[in-house]
């Protein structure tokens, strides 16, 4: 079969559901996403420490980058001269690309927004830049992005609810103008996103206001902004339910595993987060029972792995003191060795909750990993 024939139409299958968790694959041209699903972040085209082919190892079937920072360097133009982002880095499967609204905002002072988009600096040379739902858009063609997301506000927290619902409504605003300026191509698809800040009915209006749209999945913005987790899960009650059951839902910037796990446990399916790669170059390393800092002193003279259980070099080859050795030297080969062992972790853990979900057993499962993260790290006696 040619490949032109081969591509799939983007969609997603839900296939069963234990209470609220979802068993489902999103099909794209460019692969399928086996969800729940967590996607290592390569901001710049290049998730930190790893190469793709590592990177897929882990069993990461999508990753993704960052409009803001592609646009700047070294621009949409390059990059789709390259042959896009998933042909310049050699990354095989699909790539979602952040709008670089959240980035934008973040700049505090070095912007200005409006009705039409935002104008801000760049962080690098100071330059001025505009960056509207239409040319987001626009970039993320040029990148070759298999799902492209709104260009949208993230609400600040807090806010009080007159301040998130001038914001959300601005997000549907441009969420229409983002949706009008998408070129549809087979395979490939476009997220709207839900804004509301911590305000229920606010959740509820933006939902209803996307559907009229009409999307190819839907994200949950404005959530993981500091807010904690126990008001994070209540506002996730509150809105998966009025989300569509046969489109993906992609909680955005989430993050520690505790929180994915809650988050699957009310609806949700995509996940992305910037924690195990940015805690594998600090030292810290993910595991059945919880935190593991390779810096502290006591793991010096450790021959244990990290995890037992784990399949990943830095588990399988090496120990412990060996790791707190590599640290210790500042040496590439450790923050390389960690944050491969925290992505891995990271994709076992989606891995096992998808097997959880399938055999209906997802409560128990919920139930055995909060056991263990407390159960904590044993020093060796």
């Amino acid at each position: 079969m040619s490949e032109k024939n081969s591509i799939k139409k983007f969609s997603y299958e839900l296939i069963t559901q234990d209470q609220e968790a979802r068993l489902g694959v999103v099909h794209t041209g460019c692969g399928r996403i086996d969800t729940p699903a967590f996607m290592p972040v390569g901001t710049v085209a290049s998730v930190k420490g790893m190469m793709p082919e590592a990177v897929a190892q882990t069993g990461a079937q999508i990753i993704l980058s960052n409009t803001y920072h592609l646009m700047l360097r070294p621009g949409p133009d390059r990059v789709a001269k390259l042959g896009g982002v998933r042909a310049m880095m050699n990354w095989k499967g699909p790539l979602l690309t952040d709008s670089g609204g959240f980035q934008v905002m973040s700049l505090g002072p070095l912007r200005k927004l409006d009705e039409n988009g935002v104008t801000f600096k760049s962080h690098i040379d100071g330059s001025r830049h505009l960056l509207t739902p239409e040319i987001s858009t626009q970039i993320q063609h040029k990148l070759d992005t298999t799902i492209t997301m709104a260009f949208d506000e993230c609400t600040p927290y807090p806010a009080t609810k007159s301040q998130a619902a001038q914001s959300m409504e601005l997000s549907m605003r441009w969420a229409a103008r983002s949706r009008s300026a998408f070129i549809d191509r087979q395979g490939y698809g476009q997220f709207g996103i839900v804004q509301g800040s911590i305000y229920p009915d606010l959740r509820l209006q933006s939902i209803e206001q996307l559907q009229e749209i009409g999307f190819e999945g839907y994200a949950i913005g404005g959530l993981a902004v500091g807010e904690g987790q126990e008001l994070m899960f209540k506002i996730l009650n509150a809105t998966t339910s009025h989300m569509p059951q046969n489109k993906p839902r992609y909680l955005m910037g989430v993050g520690k595993p505790s929180d994915i796990v809650g988050a699957v446990s009310r609806g949700v399916d995509m996940f992305d987060c910037v924690l195990p790669t940015r805690s594998g170059r600090t030292g810290q390393a993910f595991t059945r029972f919880g935190t593991v800092n390779i810096k502290n002193a006591r793991h010096a003279d450790d021959l244990r792995s990290l995890d037992e259980a784990c399949l990943c070099p830095a588990c399988t080859n090496y120990s412990r003191g060996y790791l707190h050795h590599l640290f210790k030297a500042e040496e590439i080969q450790g923050l390389t060795l960690l944050t491969w062992h925290n992505l891995t972790y990271y994709q076992e853990l989606m891995h096992l909750i998808r097997n959880a979900i399938k055999e209906g057993r997802f409560t128990k499962f919920v139930s055995n990993f909060y056991q263990e993260q407390a159960q904590g790290d044993i020093p060796l006696l």
